[in-house]
């Protein structure tokens, strides 16, 4: 384990101001060799029959700017719930952290392809967030600032 307490801060999760006083549980790895981070519902939700539905986690994650946060669903809800990601997988960039519209917080959309509503419970474990390097091409000049926060980038 790595000695945090006098280390820079490097990647990890934090609470967003909206839900400190909610009881939001840290992200963890279950396991020695787990790639993932374990999110859960920051509130009790319904995802209805056939529709989708956005689920606050009231975390913020925090990475160097060449990382991002890769949210997957976890297994056990996409197969036993019949749920899965609107966008397939979430990207969480590293200039999303603290941004102007909503502080960073991770959303995580659900479409549940049943008949009926499935009821998500705070504390339920709904995603894994997977910290990753990325790459640049030879050529890459971005230059952009984040404007705000979910779909804000490449927005003047």
């Amino acid at each position: 384990m790595r000695d945090t307490k006098n280390a820079p801060k490097v990647r990890g999760f934090e609470v967003v101001t909206a839900f400190l006083d909610k009881g939001i549980n840290i992200p963890q790895r279950k396991t020695a060799r787990s790639a993932g981070y374990d999110i859960e519902s920051a509130e009790d939700v319904e995802v209805p029959p056939h529709g989708k539905k956005v689920i606050p986690t009231g975390l913020k994650a925090y990475m160097r700017e060449d990382e991002r946060l890769e949210i997957h669903i976890r297994s056990g809800i996409s197969i036993k719930q019949s749920l899965s990601l609107l966008n397939d997988e979430g990207v969480i960039d590293a200039d999303y952290y603290d941004n102007l519209d909503n502080e960073g917080h991770i959303l995580v959309a659900f479409i549940n392809h049943t008949d009926k509503a499935v009821q998500i419970k705070k504390g339920e474990r709904i995603a894994q967030g997977i910290f990753s390097k990325y790459l640049l091409t030879d050529i890459d000049k971005a230059n952009g600032k984040r404007s705000g926060g979910i779909g804000s980038t490449g927005k003047h």
